[in-house]
């Protein structure tokens, strides 16, 4: 069994407090011979903590506060930038779509003008052809009409000047049924 004297120097194996007590005196003597206070420089310590805690409280929590809302206003420009570029993109290609579309219904406009315009020619001259059709047909008629009533006045004419002719040849006068087969005659 252990001894209780083991026990207890198995308990202080670390350096026994008279020399923790001399160790930290000459540690005391060597900052006295620099002169470093240390209640100076506790009490400079102390001060230094609460300077910093006004200072973190006061100054700098509010200047970190101001650029954090700062950072935040500048990311939200960010932000709102590339949103606009976004909408400014996607409207170009919008706009870009209704020109193509525009152009594609200008030309299919300029299409349908273009065979409408082609198709009221094609009547129009199909029309003005049966017209002059027409009218050829009117004057052909007319010419025929014109030259059987020129001819039917030419062969009584004829016929008149053959009578006179042959009477005065024959120096008599026929009666009607012989002029007419004498004109018939004389006309063939």
């Amino acid at each position: 069994m252990e001894s209780s004297e083991q026990r207890i120097n198995f308990l202080f194996a670390g350096p026994r407090p008279l020399d923790v007590v001399k160790i930290n005196y000459k540690k005391m003597e060597l900052l006295h011979n620099l002169g470093i206070d240390g209640r100076l420089l506790l009490a400079q310590l102390i001060n230094f903590i609460i300077l910093l805690a006004v200072l973190y409280k006061f100054a700098y929590g509010p200047v970190l506060k101001m650029l954090e809302e700062r950072t935040k206003k500048i990311e939200k420009g960010l932000k709102d930038a590339e949103e606009s570029q976004k909408k400014l993109a996607e409207i170009s290609e919008k706009e870009a779509a209704v020109l193509v579309e525009a152009r594609k219904n200008a030309q299919q406009i300029i299409k349908k003008s273009e065979e409408s315009a082609v198709k009221n020619a094609e009547d129009i001259v199909a029309l003005a052809k049966e017209q002059s059709d027409r009218l050829l047909e009117q004057a052909q008629r007319q010419i025929e009409q014109e030259k059987a009533k020129i001819m039917a006045e030419v062969k009584a004419e004829i016929a008149g000047l053959v009578v006179a002719a042959t009477g005065k040849i024959i120096g008599e006068k026929l009666d009607a049924e012989k002029d007419r087969e004498l004109i018939n005659r004389s006309i063939r």
